[in-house]
């Protein structure tokens, strides 16, 4: 929008309070509840919800998706969202381009918008050979407007990045929060608790709708992940119950280089 790349945003949900808010803050220009008459007429359709929900909606709208309408999504985990397009749609329009902002914060709901949210990040589209070239540049240039740098990449590969760099750190937030809230003494250490904890745990106060879902939807790669952390945790554990230096003083200087490496980018 302040770009100028848009005429009119509408938006779709099932709550008329926060929809309202939206428009309040400028975000959109008008909503509706319905799915179906949010999107009729619309040149591109974004769809922004927990992945657990796209195919019930991609259900709702296709009927009255336009034959150029371009579709694409936010969603964490593409191959769940194309196997719910081809569950809905049988062959896949050549509007649709799944996609996938590496961008946002733990926050949730139009209050946690904000302009700057996409700039200078990565987006991950996933074009498939259905797609149009037409249509993977419309989504390519929307991102773009919003300042973020697009990339291309396969479904499968995506889905495999992002168990490593994106649901697992997740995952290992959640459980160290949920294992220290279950001990006896749980706020005694919560009071205790300094900034390095808030930094690494953050992300635990995630929607936990959402990563359930995606949990659920990327549940092969992700596993896949969690098996070979906690391999690499076990071999931790047994290096600290050995008091081994050399294993210890290793594991974290590498991981200190990689870090510094990632950082320094």
């Amino acid at each position: 929008r302040q770009t100028e790349r848009v005429g009119e945003v509408v938006g779709g949900g099932r709550d008329p309070a926060h929809l309202q808010k939206a428009v309040e803050l400028g975000i959109l220009d008008r909503y509706e509840t319905d799915p179906a008459r949010a999107v009729a007429g619309a040149d591109m359709v974004v769809l922004a919800v927990p992945l657990g929900a796209m195919e019930g909606l991609m259900r709702n709208i296709a009927p009255v998706l336009g034959p150029d309408t371009v579709l694409t999504d936010v969603g964490s985990a593409k191959g769940s969202v194309v196997k719910a397009a081809q569950a809905v749609f049988g062959e896949l329009p050549p509007g649709f381009v799944p996609g996938h902002p590496i961008a946002g914060t733990e926050k949730s709901g139009v209050t946690a918008a904000f302009p700057e949210l996409y700039r200078e990040r990565r987006v991950i589209l996933t074009p498939l050979p259905t797609s149009a070239q037409a249509a993977v540049r419309k989504v390519r240039a929307m991102w773009e407007a919003c300042g973020a740098h697009v990339v291309e990449m396969g479904v499968e590969h995506h889905d495999e990045v992002l168990a490593a760099t994106s649901h697992l750190p997740h995952m290992l937030a959640y459980a160290l929060v949920d294992t220290l809230a279950r001990m006896d003494d749980s706020q005694e250490i919560f009071d205790f608790a300094a900034g390095g904890f808030r930094d690494f745990t953050r992300i635990a106060s995630s929607d936990p709708d959402m990563w359930h879902d995606i949990c659920l939807a990327n549940h092969d790669a992700l596993v896949k992940m969690l098996e070979a952390f906690s391999d690499d945790l076990r071999l931790l554990a047994d290096a600290v119950r050995r008091a081994d230096s050399g294993f210890l003083k290793e594991t974290f200087t590498r991981a200190k280089q990689a870090r510094d490496a990632f950082c320094d980018k």
